[in-house]
């Protein structure tokens, strides 16, 4: 607890002192244990393996689902029971900070969750038969919903108190994905019970065994999706390795382009198609001279000839990755404007795929709030001035409408220009063609 500032210290106790009352006037002496074991073993099982979600950075584990089982076989003390086996979990390196926060969040959890079940008019038992299953369906509802509620209620305070969570790191619709995770989740403990009237222990073998088939496949597709991302940070690494002062740019187009796809209402698969295109909506400059892009001055015909087909060597680049699919339609066409004025096709309005409209303006916003050689990074207000100015003409108007409604809401942080290391001479460009405030000039050669 040495790391924890004396809020979250005095937190951690409190919910502790508050399981620990719960059980002990519960009589854990009158229930039965010879269920109450096997469910405890259920629940230290899945609690030492956790599930990983389709979410960033997050897992979960599906320990609940033995204790919403608890919560209709024998009732809330035995819940609060089961969730407190926590404490032995046998999760390698976790803290004993962390098994008594867990064991102790899960107790009061699994409490909570079997009073509103009795509330809601749920009969504490070994449900017989059919007819005695179905009016437990709703308050089972209701329980497994006060037990999601009040885990994320405690969560979330312990990460405020602990100074871990800021404006804008807790996003609503990942909190949404969460919580559906939780309810379907949930439904194995209602099986659980379910069966037990016909099958006794063998119910939770019949659950876990699906349950960690599904946890491993799903696995596989998470270390499929780890090694997609790897392969898309090589290629954004090898773009800016040509200019130390744009780097991060991709990544940061990136973030802007999924600030926008989410505000329009983008499913969770476009999302995540869009991430990438955002990422990889530069990687044909590998195909234009360096000396071109950072030229001082005007370009010749032949040189802006070269810069206006990086889109076309971009698609050329990465045609052969599969899994990016839309993401080819934005980084062939993200220099597009909607007045027909941009390349590689000079398509205009509706003409232009909508991952286009939308990584237009987050590249524009990113250059201009960024450092360069020869400006500063422009304040985030007079970006999105010029953001306005541009709608209709070279950008979306709605792209930017969505865009200036997430930055309000949300907030940006520009970032500072990356630095060269010592001994290496990073060349610089006197200007950025993706910023909408300073158009490339081109002389004839003739």
């Amino acid at each position: 607890m040495r790391g924890l500032p004396w809020p979250a210290r005095l937190y951690l106790v409190v919910l502790t002192a508050g399981a620990a009352a719960v059980i002990v006037q519960g009589r854990p002496g009158t229930l039965d244990w010879r269920p109450l074991m096997v469910l405890a073993l259920l629940f230290l099982v899945c609690e030492s393996v956790p599930t990983l979600l389709n979410i960033r950075e997050a897992a979960m584990s599906v320990s609940f689902s033995a204790v919403l089982a608890s919560v209709v076989l024998l009732g809330p003390t035995a819940a609060a029971i089961v969730g407190s086996v926590a404490v032995l979990s046998v999760r390698p390196g976790l803290p004993l900070v962390k098994r008594l926060y867990n064991g102790a969040q899960f107790a009061l959890c699994g409490y909570a969750a079997g009073v509103a079940f009795t509330e809601f008019g749920g009969s504490t038992g070994v449900p017989r038969d059919v007819e005695a299953f179905i009016p437990l369906i709703a308050p089972f509802a209701a329980a497994a919903v006060t037990y999601a509620l009040l885990n994320f209620a405690m969560m979330g305070l312990l990460l405020r108190l602990a100074g871990n969570v800021g404006a804008g790191q807790i996003r609503w619709r990942s909190m949404g994905q969460l919580f559906l995770s939780y309810m379907g989740y949930a439904t194995f403990g209602l099986l659980i019970a379910g069966l037990w009237s016909s099958v006794k222990s063998i119910a939770a073998v019949l659950v876990l065994l699906p349950l960690f088939i599904a946890r491993w496949a799903f696995g596989q597709y998470l270390a499929q999706q780890r090694a997609y991302d790897a392969t898309i940070a090589a290629l954004c690494q090898a773009v800016e390795t040509k200019d130390y002062y744009t780097r991060g740019h991709s990544e940061r187009v990136s973030k802007a382009s999924v600030m926008i796809a989410e505000e329009i209402g983008m499913g969770t698969e476009r999302v995540g198609a869009i991430r990438y295109a955002g990422m990889l909506h530069d990687v044909g400059k590998l195909g234009v001279p360096t000396k071109v892009l950072q030229k001082d001055g005007a370009l010749t015909e032949e040189e802006y000839a070269a810069i206006q087909l990086h889109p076309m060597r971009g698609l050329e680049i990465v045609r052969g990755i599969d899994f990016l699919d839309e993401a080819y339609a934005g980084i062939m066409h993200h220099h597009e404007r909607m007045d027909g004025r941009g390349y590689p096709m000079g398509l205009a309005g509706p003409e232009i795929p909508e991952f286009a409209r939308v990584i237009a303006v987050a590249d524009a916003f990113d250059s201009m709030t960024s450092d360069r050689s020869y400006r500063g990074a422009r304040p985030v207000e007079v970006a999105l001035d010029e953001l306005r100015k541009g709608a209709g003409t070279q950008f979306d108007p709605v792209m930017v409408n969505a865009f200036i409604k997430a930055v309000e809401r949300e907030g940006w942080r520009p970032t500072r220009s990356a630095l060269p290391p010592d001994g290496v001479a990073a060349e610089a460009a006197a200007k950025d063609h993706d910023d909408p405030t300073v158009p490339i000039q081109v002389v004839s050669e003739r």
